[in-house]
């Protein structure tokens, strides 16, 4: 601004001189025609146009100046109120940024609880499903707590409790009596009984097993523990017609055999 202004007072001053001059010199041209007073009066004249000029000019000059001035300030005015804009504009971007990594988060924990629920409901149903099992060769369907109870009378059968074992046994078969685990539940009955030497309800359980499965993978056992309980009762002739019944059903058969070495010993 300083140096518009400048060469504005340059320009306005070269031409008060050039006008200057010029008037001098045509009044010199001209002296002889007028008086000493006259001259005067028109080099005041020409002074005061001089100095009417310059200061139009230098009013000009203030208001072009004033003008620019004004124009910077409303600039300087609208540049804060941008750069306030700014400041405000990248306050909220950040505040919305944190707000959607916090979101972000939210969803990473939401998502792993609603995992750790489906698997906990996933495993609390795969409890409450029918199990495959297979026992002695059969293969069914189990509930879990058919599982369970079958398994804890097996546990107190293996740990030599009779008495228990027999009475989870009896209770399973009454509980469940459809189960796939009925014909060795019945099998194992039978075998608790006669560890406890209750050869007459052991006879009748083992009767019962051979009656609901004859071709099952333990009946020559069961015949042969049956011919055994009745040994034990002192019943020879029943004792014999039972390993012989045995040794025509199932003649290679281990427990054949063993029954074979009984009647040997009976005669």
């Amino acid at each position: 601004m300083q140096a518009v202004g400048s060469r504005w007072n340059r320009s306005a001053v070269a031409r008060g001189v050039l006008a200057l001059g010029l008037a001098l010199s045509a009044s010199m041209g001209h002296a002889g025609l007028f008086e000493d007073d006259e001259a005067r009066k028109y080099i005041l004249e020409l002074r005061k146009q001089v100095q009417q000029n310059d200061e139009s000019q230098k009013a000009q000059l203030a208001a072009a100046v004033r003008q620019l001035t004004e124009q910077l300030q409303t600039l300087q005015r609208s540049l804060l109120e941008m750069n306030n804009q700014n400041e405000q504009l990248r306050a909220e971007i950040a505040r919305l940024r944190g707000q959607d990594e916090q979101l972000q988060r939210d969803i990473a924990e939401l998502q792993r609880r609603q995992r750790d629920m489906s698997q906990t409901l996933e495993d609390r149903v795969r409890k409450l499903e029918p199990q495959k099992v297979s026992v002695d060769g059969k293969d069914f369907l189990a509930e879990p707590d058919e599982k369970r109870a079958y398994e804890e009378a097996m546990e107190l059968l293996r740990a030599g409790d009779f008495d228990k074992a027999g009475f989870a046994l009896s209770a399973f078969l009454k509980r469940y009596p459809s189960s796939g685990y009925g014909d060795s539940a019945r099998y194992w009955l039978a075998n608790a009984q006669y560890a406890r030497r209750d050869y007459k309800e052991a006879v009748a359980t083992f009767r019962a097993f051979l009656t609901a499965a004859p071709d099952h993978a333990r009946a020559p056992e069961a015949w042969l523990a049956t011919g055994n309980c009745y040994v034990e009762m002192k019943d020879t002739k029943t004792a014999r017609r039972v390993f012989e019944d045995l040794i025509k059903q199932f003649p290679k058969s281990e427990a054949a055999g063993a029954a074979k070495e009984r009647l040997s010993a009976l005669k």
